[in-house]
């Protein structure tokens, strides 16, 4: 008996030992998963085929078409200033990826269209006070024929509804309805759709 009492003895001091030690263990702090920060909103993800909207009698508010609009080559302009014409409105800008792949497709149906009267412009959504640069060295080489303007937050909100995603087209009538309304890019579509509402708004 005498003989287990230094091993009881021992037992016990390595079972106060461990207990000790896990109350006082320290954990390593797990590592926080950041959250994947929202992208802006004109980088939402464009559908596959953009929605277009059917024809009808859907007109641009006065507000929209009478606002001042500065030209990229300085000057304005008022969407007012096309009326009785068929005229295409893109928003874009020159970081937008599909925007860049829709800008060629686009031009060349403003080629063919041009003798036909049909007025082609786009509004940038960027900054005119730290972008212009940009926005004309990206204009001059895609050979960007539209007619170039800043789109400032008001019109866009009108515009877009608040959707503010790009690349956005809207095709105008000659009397004021809105033919179509594309969102996004269609890749291979998108100058197809563009020719099939202007022969539309041309009838």
């Amino acid at each position: 008996m005498k003989k287990s009492f230094p091993f009881l003895l021992v037992i016990l001091a390595l079972a106060a030992h461990a207990a000790s030690a896990q109350s006082g263990r320290r954990v390593a702090p797990q590592p926080v998963q950041p959250e994947a920060s929202a992208p802006p909103p004109a980088n939402e993800t464009a559908p596959a085929r953009p929605p277009a909207a059917s024809a009808g009698t859907k007109t641009l508010p006065e507000s929209v078409l009478n606002r001042e609009l500065q030209s990229l080559d300085k000057g304005s302009f008022r969407l007012a200033d096309f009326s009785g014409k068929v005229f295409v409105i893109n928003l874009w800008a020159t970081w937008c990826g599909p925007c860049r792949r829709e800008i060629p497709e686009y031009e060349e149906v403003r080629k063919a269209y041009a003798a036909r009267g049909v007025e082609f412009i786009a509004l940038t959504t960027e900054d005119p006070r730290s972008d212009e640069g940009r926005v004309k060295k990206f204009v001059r080489e895609f050979d960007f024929g539209f007619r170039i303007g800043w789109l400032d937050r008001e019109t866009a909100i009108t515009l877009t509804n608040g959707r503010r995603v790009i690349p956005q087209t809207f095709v105008i009538a000659a009397d004021g309805h809105v033919v179509r309304h594309f969102r996004g890019y269609s890749p291979g579509r998108g100058a197809a759709l563009l020719r099939e509402s202007l022969d539309l708004a041309l009838q």
